[in-house]
């Protein structure tokens, strides 16, 4: 009977490690096959078909991304100042906004979250066009503070909700013993609250910063071609027909943003995530 047990066991391991391999690998070519014709355009000088590799190989889009006129390094840098500074603002936002969405009830609360769903529900083509003629009125418009307003309009957006569902599992039990101790806001809320809701702040800070290095009509309706980011330049080289050069750019734009999912990955999943907010549902 334990010889039986013993060799059920061991089978279900086994299956179980070769599932969870087999999901891997899945995982590994979905994400790593796209980069794969990307480094092979990027390379190539020739390239038709129906040849599965470039007939010719060189490095000219390469050393044209490294010479200033190319704008690729003007336009990275454009891309993550207001990448960061969309991050920043939408994250210094929706804590409070998400504590008192997720925590109390108010008169008018109904109206206010509908408010800030809004900008999920409303095409985002049919707002900007709108917010481009507000801008436009108050010289906001083809300016870099521009483009970073008009990006925190969905930013905040996603990372309120986010904040919203840490602070609706959230514990205030906590706080309040830390006050019974003598902790004062500011400690309070640097040893109680921000360790607690520290993984959801993670990853509103990573969906801020997506959404903003992504964006590329917002960009490019209120930037009105003056504001260059990386993804705007991506789509000029994409339209230009000239594949090694777009193939070179899109490795460059996809980098940043797998650096920042991979060292904010630990936080969208596993044990980090479950405590977030340290329970106590509401």
């Amino acid at each position: 009977m334990v010889v039986t047990r013993a060799a059920t066991l061991t089978r279900s391991i086994t299956t179980g490690t070769i599932v969870r391999w087999f999901a891997l690998g899945v995982i590994v070519i979905w994400v790593v096959a796209p980069f794969v014709p990307l480094w092979l355009w990027s390379f190539s000088l020739r390239w038709r078909f129906p040849h599965l590799l470039p007939e010719v190989w060189s490095t000219r889009a390469w050393l044209y991304l490294l010479k200033p006129s190319s704008g690729v390094l003007n336009a990275t840098i454009d891309s993550l100042v207001i990448a960061v500074v969309v991050t920043v603002v939408s994250v210094a936002i929706s804590i409070p906004a998400g504590r008192a969405l997720g925590l109390y009830r108010f008169r008018g609360k109904r109206i206010m979250e509908f408010l800030i769903l809004a900008p999920t529900i409303i095409p985002g083509l049919a707002s900007v066009f709108g917010v481009h003629g507000l801008f436009l009125r108050y010289n906001l418009a083809n300016s870099l503070f521009g483009v970073i307003l008009v990006h925190l309009i969905s930013s905040v957006t996603y990372a309120t909700m986010v904040m919203w569902g840490v602070f609706s599992n959230y514990n205030t039990e906590f706080e309040e013993q830390g006050r019974v101790l003598g902790a004062g806001p500011i400690r309070n809320f640097r040893y109680v609250t921000w360790p607690a809701i520290f993984p959801g702040i993670v990853v509103a800070a990573l969906f801020s910063f997506l959404l903003s290095w992504y964006q590329y009509l917002l960009t490019l309706i209120i930037g009105g071609g003056k504001v260059q980011t990386l993804a705007m330049l991506l789509f000029n080289f994409a339209r230009s027909g000239d594949r090694p050069v777009a193939g070179a750019v899109s490795i460059i734009f996809m980098i940043p943003a797998l650096i920042v999912l991979f060292v904010t990955s630990k936080y969208l999943t596993g044990e980090n995530a479950a405590v977030s907010g340290l329970g106590g549902g509401r």
